[in-house]
């Protein structure tokens, strides 16, 4: 029996069908092992020896493994063909041999197939290699540089940044990019312009557009027409001109296909087209990946979607051709394949692009629906167009003259002759304009031509755009940083630690994430450039081609690193605050020309604002603390002097108490009254201040809003909105609701149904490695569970945890019984009485010295 391992529970099933009865397919479920998230997992000191260990989740899966390689002819590894599979394959490997559960004589082969297609499996079966450890060594440098990265920078940033959440070896670099495009819109300055356009008579001809180009005998720039006055004169003149036709140019064109998707450019397609997150298209190529039933039988629908390559095999190519002739005909079909090239840095080209695995299988003819139909239909399209002719254009360009030669108006125009590609597929663009077709007449020069509806619009130029998620993985891409497989995970890492926000489909940073970038360009600038971040992982390829040793990388990386952490590790917090006020001050502070020092305290007068910590973040405050207590948010939105002006939103009923709407260091907020406690409650993140009316601020002073007693224990269930959100509440249980409107409206049904799945979550959560059996004395069952410390021995009310080296596979009922009697024996720690208070007479406490 030969045993082989994949990676997914559906693809193990489908390729046991392929394989027959000789072979038992498993998986892993992925990773079986992992670094702990603990110091010590890579040590430097010890030649970047690093400790992996099994997860609770893997454990498992890899036992199954264990057992089904004692009794195998033969292990074969056919984890996924990219880095991340090679390295999978590469762990299952070192966990069987650590746990001796493969025998030295029993052959391990290494197997790699592009698609889950049966002619795919077979040939990969047939043509075994071993594991490639020079790709294993640059996934194990790759591990090491993002341990040592993240475990040594995050903890620097805890201690000088309150409020911060991490740092991370591209996450980093990847939110400069954002708050770097912030500040070129922040210092951007808007110049007014004006255009002149009319429409063109020629006799027999229709209307056709043309723009003022030149005037007085100068060519006109883009800013040229500065202001109305200046549109107005230029106006009048072709109002009062008379304009022939002085030269008509026609230029053949051609528009060629791009080629088939990457990784990367299918995340930034399906962004543009389908408004897909990275995260959403991966998770949906994947299941296009695992296939679908067709005619009885499993079969994967697209190839890996994990690729840098823009090359189909010889076979696919001629698929596509043969299909293009047979369904647009020959005209569409060049005459010879097309062949394409990569043009991303640091490029991995071992596999091929992605693309359907048979491109007879039409959209249309499968049962696909939502987002998978919609993605094989983008990918299907994409990979055929890819084969297909160019377009074949014609751009024109006609210039209208004055009878001095003086003042020129220019009328421009595409026409498509032949569509070629642009029949099937068309890539989108960001933030560009689609070209699209304006036919102009057939005018010959001299020819005379009327000017009419002349007008003057004005235009203001436009900031760079904010990042959309599309436009981000380009770019990161053009610079060399990451790899597009981490894309997607890199984006949802900065939006969890709220560094950043995706509004409306651009990336905006919050000010966290600004403080976080200001500290790392001022603190750890090398890390955070771009160059540095691109040219490390042109190193990582090069370890994988075999031209690097990785233990060199890693040793020249943190000879460096752990330097300049040194050098931070003794400044003092009052140092970074500094550097950081004096690198934010154009963002937090703008100085406007004719307004008073943004920097003045609103509040005293006298004091200056800068940059303050507390425990919560960053916040901004007054020099004169404690004195002055003005405080604000980083964003100063509450206008251009910074005070924080409270909105009386009018009168509780109840107490005849104000109702205020306040802004303080964490947002606006709710107060009742001006008392020394009053009642406050912050707005949730889905409520604007600018809607908050009274009913909603009571609705907000009122919580927790008592919900109804449980019909089980008749304690009261209470909803309520906590630090994650809304939740209901009962006894010890908080679960959360889907909405802030549901803390309002939740009624005890839904609540208690809440609840109790919370519960049945809570009690699945706690996974039991082993069934032991009964108590010899009790017959109550015990068991060996998984905790959050580690495996431990349960039983009744005892829980032992299991000593250092048990593996919880291999623990007896005995060795459980002598845990549960130790642990037993062992007395509980008293909780300490507070003392009771002296009635006696109050000692009056001597002066401090």
């Amino acid at each position: 029996m030969k045993v082989v391992v994949v990676e997914s529970p559906a693809k193990a099933k489908t390729i046991n069908k392929y394989l027959g009865p000789n072979f038992h397919v498993l998986a892993s479920f992925g990773h079986v092992r992992d670094l702990p998230p603990k110091d010590g997992s890579v040590k430097p000191d010890e030649d970047f020896a690093m400790s992996w260990e099994v997860s609770a989740r893997s454990k498992g899966h890899l036992k199954a493994i264990a057992d089904a390689v004692k009794g195998a002819d033969t292990l074969i590894l056919a984890t996924d063909p990219d880095r991340e599979g090679e390295a999978i394959s590469w762990h299952l490997l070192e966990a069987l041999r650590k746990r001796k559960a493969l025998k030295k004589d029993t052959p391990v082969q290494r197997v790699v197939f592009n698609a889950i297609t049966k002619s795919s499996v077979l040939d990969a079966m047939a043509n075994p290699r071993e594991v490639d450890m020079e790709l294993v060594e640059a996934y194990l440098a790759r591990r090491a540089l993002d341990y040592l990265v993240g475990f040594t920078l995050s903890p620097i940033l805890w201690r000088k940044l309150p409020g911060s959440r991490s740092a991370g070896r591209v996450q980093s670099v990847a939110l400069r990019l954002i708050c770097d495009r912030e500040l070129e819109i922040e210092k951007f300055r808007s110049d007014e312009y004006w255009s002149v356009e009319a429409e063109a008579l020629a006799k027999d001809a229709a209307p056709f557009p043309a723009r003022l180009t030149m005037l007085d005998g100068k060519k006109l720039g883009k800013l040229s027409l500065g202001d109305k006055d200046a549109a107005t004169h230029a106006k009048d003149i072709v109002k009062n001109g008379k304009f022939h036709v002085a030269s008509v140019e026609a230029k053949p064109a051609k528009r060629h296909p791009a080629p088939p998707f990457t990784t990367s450019t299918m995340q930034q397609e399906a962004a543009r087209k389908l408004g897909f997150s990275a995260t959403r298209t991966m998770r949906t190529a994947q299941k296009l990946y695992e296939g679908m039933q067709i005619d009885g039988e499993n079969t994967g629908l697209i190839t890996y979607m994990r690729t840098d390559s823009v090359q189909m095999t010889g076979e696919a190519v001629s698929q596509a051709r043969a299909l293009i002739g047979k369904r647009f005909g020959d005209d569409f079909l060049p005459q010879k394949p097309r062949f394409y090239k990569s043009k991303a840095k640091n490029a991995q080209e071992a596999h091929e692009a992605v693309r359907p695995t048979s491109f007879f299988r039409h959209p249309d003819d499968l049962r696909l629906s939502g987002d998978e139909a919609k993605l094989y239909m983008l990918i299907w399209k994409r990979a055929c167009a890819s084969q297909m002719e160019s377009a074949r254009l014609e751009r024109t360009s006609i210039d209208l003259a004055d009878e001095n030669g003086q003042t020129n108006l220019r009328a421009s125009g595409t026409v498509v002759l032949f569509p070629g590609f642009l029949n099937l597929y068309q890539e989108s663009l960001d933030d560009a304009k689609e070209e699209g077709q304006t036919k102009l007449p057939r005018l010959r020069e001299g020819e005379p031509v009327g000017i009419d509806k002349i007008k003057a619009e004005q235009h203001f130029t436009q900031p760079p755009p904010r990042f959309t998620e599309a436009s981000l993985v380009k770019r990161m891409e053009e610079l060399g940083i990451g790899r597009p497989s981490t894309y997607a995970s890199i984006m949802q890492v900065l939006q969890d630690r709220d560094y950043v926000v995706l509004e409306k489909k651009r990336f905006i940073p919050h000010d966290k994430g600004r403080v976080v970038t200001s500290f790392l360009e001022n603190f750890f600038a090398r890390y955070v450039q771009y160059e540095f971040t691109a040219n490390l992982e042109k190193q990582l390829d090069e370890v994988s081609a075999g031209d690097l040793n990785w233990k060199v990388l890693l040793r020249d990386f943190w000879k460096e690193f752990s330097a300049a952490i040194e050098d931070i590790a003794d400044l003092r917090v009052t140092h970074v605050l500094d550097a950081l006020d004096e690198a934010l001050a154009p963002h937090l502070f703008p100085r406007e020309e004719g307004e008073p020092d943004p920097r003045i305290c609103p509040k005293c007068k006298d004091g200056r604002l800068g940059l303050k910590l507390s425990r919560y973040g960053a916040f901004i405050g007054c020099s004169e603390y404690p004195e002055c207590k003005f405080t604000r948010p980083l964003s100063n939105t509450e206008g251009q002097n910074g005070e924080t002006a409270d909105e009386a939103l009018g009168e509780d009923p109840v107490s005849g108490l104000p109702v205020l709407l306040k802004n303080g260091r964490f947002g606006p907020y709710v107060q009742l009254g001006e008392e020394e406690k009053p009642k406050r409650a912050s707005l949730p993140k889905t409520w604007s201040p600018d809607t908050l009316n009274l009913e909603r601020a009571l609705k907000l002073l009122s919580l927790p809003r008592e919900v109804g007693a449980h019909p089980e224990d008749g304690e009261m269930i209470t909803a309520a909105i906590g630090r994650y959100g809304p939740y209901v509440h009962h006894v010890k249980t908080y679960a959360n609701i889907p909405s802030v409107e549901d803390v309002f409206e939740i009624g005890l049904n839904r609540a208690v149904d809440v609840l109790a799945e919370k519960r049945s979550k809570a009690r699945a959560a706690a996974v039991a490695l082993k069934e032991l059996g009964e108590h010899p004395e009790s017959g109550k069952p015990v068991r060996v569970m998984d905790g959050r410390y580690g495996p431990y021995v349960k039983y009744e009310k005892i829980n032992a945890t299991l000593p250092k080296g048990m593996e919880p596979e291999t623990v007896t009922m005995e060795q459980a019984l002598e845990l549960i009697a130790a642990k037993a024996k062992k007395p509980k720690k008293a909780r300490a009485k507070a003392k009771p208070k002296k009635t006696k007479a109050k000692v009056k406490p001597k002066a401090k010295a």
